[in-house]
């Protein structure tokens, strides 16, 4: 499947095979891909918290209106971020660069986020959503599926997953093979209706 037919194919799909257990190579195969996600300065901010933990993911699963797809799927990821990783060691993030793309970049990351919460947040979503979309396309691409979910209390799923202060979670993330396909698309905007060229109206 190429990169085209995987976004055409990608669903948010509901009701999974709860017998499936996904083979660690796949586990591993989407990790990868997920990690060549963009970050702003490269930081690579994203933490990954995969939870195949049954006890765990029925506590999550309480916390998420009791939706079934956060048990069923062969795998929950809930996606993560480091909202300080600007700051942790920020050489390490250019250590294969040539040294003076290096030495030009390193320096100039913790300026830029230092002091600024609300940069720091809006970074962390960004990537989380860079490295969600990559996951579920990768997903497809494997012939898995995949459901981007914002429907939980994120306060208790914290606490259940030892969530660091200075972590952030974005959404949950359950992939595997689906048992019935995703409802009918609900009718996409008219391109006109979402694209500007050059400038808003005045």
């Amino acid at each position: 499947m190429n990169t085209l037919e995987a976004i055409r194919a990608r669903r948010s799909v509901k009701h999974y095979d709860p017998d499936h257990v996904m083979p660690e190579q796949d586990l591993q195969l989407l990790l990868e891909h997920a990690v060549l996600s963009p970050t702003s300065f490269n930081i690579q901010n994203w933490r990954f918290l995969v939870v195949r933990d049954k006890a765990l993911r029925q506590q999550i699963r309480a916390a998420a209106w009791n939706q079934a797809q956060v048990t069923d799927a062969s795998v929950l990821i809930v996606m993560c971020a480091d909202l300080q990783a600007w700051k942790h060691d920020p050489v390490r993030y250019w250590r294969d660069a040539p040294a003076p793309l290096r030495e030009m970049l390193a320096p100039m990351i913790e300026p830029f986020y230092a002091g600024k919460p609300e940069l720091q947040r809006d970074e962390a979503m960004r990537s989380m959503g860079f490295a969600g979309q990559t996951l579920m396309l990768a997903a497809k691409a494997l012939g898995y599926d995949s459901n981007p979910m914002i429907g939980f209390d994120p306060q208790k799923v914290a606490e259940l997953i030892r969530l660091p202060k200075d972590h952030v979670i974005g959404f949950l993330l359950p992939i595997g093979k689906a048992l019935k396909p995703a409802n009918p698309r609900g009718g996409q905007l008219a391109l006109q209706d979402v694209v500007v060229h050059d400038r808003f109206p005045a």
